[in-house]
C-alpha cells in the first residue's frame, strides 16, 4: 500500500519538524493538541483555517507562536464594524516631493490573525477573503502577490451575535476547515494560571525557530505525494454524496440536511487526510484519516435547516451519523 515515489528521508525529516513545531508550541499553549494539528494541517495543505472560541482562550497567542516557530511574519487584523478594505489590503497616497506611492495593509505577512471577521461589513470580509482565495492583493491600480506562505486564521466569537455580520456560506466555504476551540480541562488551566502572557512577556518563552518560509513550501509540495489508495477516494466521494442525498444512505438526520457539502469538500478530505497521514507518521491515508479531519472540513459546509437549530441538531451531529453509515472501504 505504500507508495514507490515517496522519499523516505525526506518523509522523516518532515516528521520530526512537525513534532519539534508542537513540542515548541506547547511552551505557551497548554493543550489544545487538536487545535494545533488542524492548524498545522490547513498550513501543509495551503489553506486557511476558519476557528470559533469563546474570548480569552489563547487564539491570539497561538497564530503568534506558530508564525515564531515556523520562522513566519505574523500580522493581526481586528475586525471591527468601521473597518474599511483599505485599512486590510492597503492604500495609495500622495506625498508633495515624492508623488504617489503604495502603503501595504497588514493583509500582507505570512500568518494573518483575523479576529472576529464576522464584526466587519461584507465589503470589508470580501477584502480579506478576495486575498485568501486569489493569493493576490489590489492596491489602487496595481495587484500586488500575498507572501508565501500566505495562511489566514479568521476567528468568529459565538457567544455574541449583537452587531455581527454572517460570513456568507460561498465565502465560509474558502476555509478548508473549521475548528472548535474548546475550554482547557481543568489540570491545564492549572498550569496555565503560571504561564499565561498576563504574568510572562512573549520574548521570555525562549522560543526558537523550526521550520523557515520556504521549509513550509518544500513540505507543501511533498504532502501531495503521501500515497491515497483508489478505494479511499471513493469513501471520500461516498461521504460527501451522503452529504447531499442522506436519504440514500438513511440517515438518522437526514430530514435536517437543507443543502450538502460543495466539491471544495471533496478536495479538502482528499489534501487534509494527506496531511493527517504526514502528521500521525504514516506514508499513506487510511479511512481513519479521512474521518479524522471530516469533522473540520465538513462542519462549516452542511447547511441544516431551522428546524435542525431549533432541535439543537449540530452539524458534528450529522457528520457523526453520516460516518457512521458510510461502508468503509
Amino acid at each position: 500500500m505504500e507508495n514507490e515515489k515517496i522519499n523516505v528521508k525526506l518523509f522523516n525529516k518532515y516528521s520530526k519538524l512537525l513534532m519539534d513545531v508542537k513540542k515548541e508550541v506547547k511552551k505557551t499553549v497548554i493543550g489544545q493538541e487538536a487545535i494545533v494539528d488542524g492548524f498545522l494541517r490547513g498550513l501543509l495543505a495551503n489553506g486557511h483555517v476558519l476557528v470559533e472560541g469563546i474570548p480569552g482562550i489563547a487564539k491570539t497567542l497561538l497564530v503568534r507562536t506558530l508564525a515564531k516557530v515556523t520562522g513566519c511574519q505574523f500580522s493581526r487584523i481586528q475586525f471591527t464594524v468601521d473597518l474599511l478594505p483599505t485599512d486590510i489590503v492597503g492604500l495609495q497616497t500622495y506625498q508633495e516631493g515624492k508623488g504617489f506611492y503604495t502603503i501595504k495593509g497588514p493583509i500582507f505577512a505570512n500568518y494573518v490573525l483575523a479576529d472576529e471577521i464576522n464584526r466587519a461589513p461584507p465589503k470589508t470580509q470580501s477584502a480579506l477573503l478576495e486575498a485568501m482565495q486569489e493569493k493576490q492583493a489590489t492596491i489602487g491600480k496595481e495587484t500586488f502577490p500575498m507572501m508565501n506562505p500566505f495562511f489566514v486564521m479568521a476567528t468568529q466569537n459565538p457567544i455574541e451575535q449583537e452587531g455581527t455580520y454572517r460570513l456568507p456560506e460561498a465565502q465560509v466555504d474558502r476555509f478548508i476547515f473549521k475548528l472548535l476551540m474548546p475550554y482547557p480541562t481543568m489540570d491545564e488551566e492549572q498550569l496555565i494560571l503560571n504561564t499565561n502572557m498576563t504574568l510572562r512577556k512573549f520574548e521570555d518563552y525562549d522560543l526558537k525557530a523550526v521550520l523557515n518560509p520556504q521549509t513550509i513550501l518544500k513540505m507543501q509540495d511533498f504532502v501531495k505525494n503521501i500515497y491515497l489508495d483508489k478505494e479511499i477516494e471513493k469513501y471520500i466521494v461516498r461521504i460527501i454524496d451522503a452529504t447531499r442525498y442522506p436519504n440514500k444512505y438513511k440517515l438518522k438526520y437526514a430530514k435536517y440536511i437543507d443543502w450538502g457539502a460543495s466539491p471544495r469538500a471533496s478536495i479538502a478530505l482528499f489534501i487534509g487526510a494527506k496531511t493527517q497521514a504526514l502528521l500521525k507518521g504514516k506514508q499513506y491515508v487510511t479511512p481513519q484519516h479521512v474521518k479524522d479531519v471530516a469533522y473540520d472540513v465538513l462542519r462549516h459546509r452542511l447547511l441544516l435547516t431551522y428546524e435542525a437549530e431549533a432541535e439543537k441538531i449540530t452539524p458534528d451531529m450529522v457528520i457523526k451519523d453520516i460516518l457512521s453509515r458510510v461502508p468503509i472501504p
